[in-house]
């Protein structure tokens, strides 16, 4: 063992020998002027000398502690001149730290005296032992202001410019790092430093390309370290801190526990392993691990390249069994922040915003969630990432809703914006670190949140070119069969006329003459509306009385199912043509979905601003997935044989007139259609009343 040690440390300490005078060497083969460069050259040529000498006779050798010295004190003049000329010199605060700096200094001279002492006297003289334990100790601290005045230097340079000395004062960090533990340790326990100084020539091995990197012109700006390669060596570099923390405290064990010290070695080791086991797999010690390594040793949190493909990655190529568009919208967003979930909301025929979708959302799912119009127009103008953690203080002007502010879950809200319109917004959930999200993760969610809302965008306008493809195929398929209607209005309008002349029972007579020539009145203005010659509109909205036009419609299909009226209600402002056609549909769709001895119920009633007209079943009902998803969908039919254009239809001549259509449905139980139309102008009251 004694020999293995002795080869790697001679050999450790010959290679950083080599690598130190090869990179002093190329510094001074530059020619600069600047004393700077010279300076860093002279203190990594007397690194390099130490090195060597160490490597021929080991650190035992009486000049080995004085050439230590000699390295650090050639570090430190660097070190000050960098400090004094560079960009970090100010006067108001050198005196300070030129007193640390001749304080070092001093501890060094006095280290090196006290070096030179102990190796005259015989080993074996109190005086001896006295000087060697004073020698460690001013080593130790030599190590500790050492590092104060590099933290020093780091601290005051330029944040702008530290990309420049980063890693040249990192390597000289973690030398001097090594130094305070060696020489801790010696102290402690001397008998168990052999291995810390065989280990410290490798150590200086791998200290020297990173100064080469750091000092090469320009290297540290073009240099892009890898943040999973830094993942991993941090990780490993971790194992092996982890494993040197156990060594220290086996040595303390020893030198506090005495005889029961196998017995705590070993509890200790078993508590340790165990906690690792513990806690290193779960996501919270993996997702701060992955913070704390982006924060400090990344200019930026992210990486923007990688995360852009991955965004790209998840939204365009979903797999064989893709997910929807607006799951896969959720979840490329989301995974920039590491979000375990998010919702999606869409933007619908009000202005507002309605939930839409998920993507491993745990809570329970807003079926109801909505975020009103007017929030709508303030996202929209300012574009702003809403931090629900600091909502209160911030954004206390936008009053969201209460399901948003109540959920435990909900992170951060990040709008869609589409040239300057809100599309949509997407919903966060906490991550696994309850961090403050900073200008970053704002920035980095916006360019997200544009990104994402340009895909659901072309995917809507997609959405809307198939519709209208397959409005077109309708129209073609429906083109051929104008001819067959048209004789069939003339066979109808024939039988109106014989019935007239030969029936014999007059009820019977009178009750189908008047069903004949309401099938041809409507069809002929089916035709007239069919017809491509027809240039005709749709009366201007008017005061209508609705009472009129709901008793006529229940008229009409009061023969094949009870319908019962109630109620009354103002003057609408709407187009009667348009009203009967959209009230005749939610009739019959209501008598398609009762039973036979089910009536139907058609209520009248106002409020504030809109006059209401309540079409009312006991039915199947519908579920609130169907009525999101199906309900007015062109094309879509729970009906065999159906189109399913009628509800698309109504929504759509309601709208026309400045009204909407409302639903409120359990599957079950039945199902309510609410036509909203406004109320007419109040001269136009006066006006009917007269």
């Amino acid at each position: 063992m004694g020999a293995l040690l002795q080869f790697v440390g001679d050999w450790g300490h010959a290679l950083a020998a080599v690598l130190f005078a090869a990179l002093g060497i190329f510094l001074l083969r530059r020619r600069e002027d600047a004393v700077e460069p010279r300076l860093l050259s002279a203190a990594l040529l007397m690194t390099s000398c130490w090195a060597l000498y160490v490597s021929f006779g080991g650190v035992s050798k009486p000049l080995s502690g004085i050439g230590e010295s000699i390295r650090n004190a050639a570090w430190l003049l660097a070190m000050f001149v960098m400090l004094r000329r560079g960009p970090v010199g100010r006067a108001g605060s050198m005196l300070a730290v030129s007193a640390v700096y001749t304080a070092v200094a001093g501890l060094i001279l006095l280290q090196t005296s006290t070096d030179l002492a102990w190796r005259q006297l015989p080993t074996s003289s109190d005086l001896h032992h006295t000087l060697v334990t004073c020698s460690l100790i001013l080593r130790t601290m030599t190590a500790i202001g050492s590092l104060l005045l590099v933290h020093h230097l780091y601290t005051a340079w330029p944040s702008r410019e530290r990309g420049g000395v980063v890693l040249l004062l990192g390597a000289l960090a973690a030398m001097w790092t090594y130094d305070l533990s060696l020489y801790a340790i010696c102290y402690f326990a001397p008998h168990r430093v052999s291995e810390l100084y065989a280990l410290r020539g490798l150590l200086m091995s791998l200290l020297a390309p990173v100064i080469a990197v750091g000092m090469r012109k320009n290297m540290a700006g073009r240099l892009q370290l890898s943040r999973t390669m830094t993942f991993q060596s941090l990780s490993v570099m971790a194992v092996i801190l982890y494993v040197v923390v156990l060594t220290a405290m086996a040595v303390l064990i020893e030198l506090i526990a005495g005889p029961y010290a196998r017995v705590v070695e070993i509890g200790a080791v078993f508590f340790t392993a165990v906690t690792a086991l513990v806690l290193l797999p779960s996501p919270q010690i993996r997702a701060l691990w992955k913070v704390q390594v982006a924060k400090h040793f990344f200019q930026h949190r992210y990486d923007y390249r990688t995360e852009w493909m991955r965004f790209g990655e998840t939204i365009g190529r979903p797999g064989d069994s893709p997910a929807p568009l607006g799951e896969r919208v959720a979840k490329a967003v989301a995974d920039i922040t590491d979000s375990p979930a998010a919702l999606l909301l869409l933007r619908d025929e009000q202005g507002g915003l309605i939930y839409e979708t998920h993507w491993n959302w745990a809570g329970d799912l807003p079926d109801g969630g909505t975020i009103a119009s007017d929030i709508v127009g303030k996202l929209e103008q300012s574009g702003w990432i809403i931090d629900l953690g600091k909502r209160r203080s911030v954004d206390a002007a936008l009053q969201l809703p209460d399901w948003m502010i109540q959920d435990r879950d909900a992170w951060a809200l990040v709008p869609l914006i589409h040239y300057g319109r809100l599309n949509g917004a997407i919903l966060l959930a906490r991550s696994a670190i309850d961090r403050r999200l900073d200008w970053e993760d704002f920035d980095m969610l916006r360019a997200a949140g544009r990104q994402a809302a340009t895909y659901i965008s072309e995917a809507q306008g997609q959405q809307a070119l198939d519709d209208a493809e397959r409005f077109d195929e309708f129209n073609r398929r429906f083109a051929f069969i104008i001819h067959d209607v048209k004789n069939l209005v003339s066979q109808l309008s024939l039988l109106a006329r014989n019935a007239e002349r030969h029936a014999d029972n007059p009820e019977f007579r009178a009750d189908m003459v008047l069903t004949l020539k309401e099938s041809v009145s409507k069809m002929n203005d089916m035709l007239a509306r069919l017809s491509q010659h027809n240039k005709g509109r749709a009366e201007e909205p008017r005061a209508v009385a609705l009472r009129d036009l709901v008793d006529q419609v229940a008229r009409t299909r009061a023969r094949q199912h009870p319908v019962q009226v109630r109620g009354d209600a103002p003057l609408a402002l709407a187009d009667p043509a348009r009203v009967e056609q959209i009230l005749t549909h939610l009739l019959q769709n209501a008598i398609d979905a009762s039973a036979p001895d089910s009536p139907v119920e058609m209520h009248l009633s106002s409020d504030a601003t809109s006059v209401l007209v309540d079409i009312m079943d006991r039915g199947r009902g519908m579920s609130a997935e169907y009525i999101r998803r199906e309900l007015f969908k062109p094309f879509s039919s729970s009906k065999v044989g159906g189109f399913g254009i009628g509800a698309f239809e109504a929504r759509t001549l309601a709208q026309a007139m400045g009204g909407r259509i409302d639903v409120e449905s359990k599957a079950g139980v039945g199902s309510r259609f609410t036509l909203r139309l406004p109320t007419a102008p109040c001269v136009d009251q006066k006006e009917k009343a007269a």
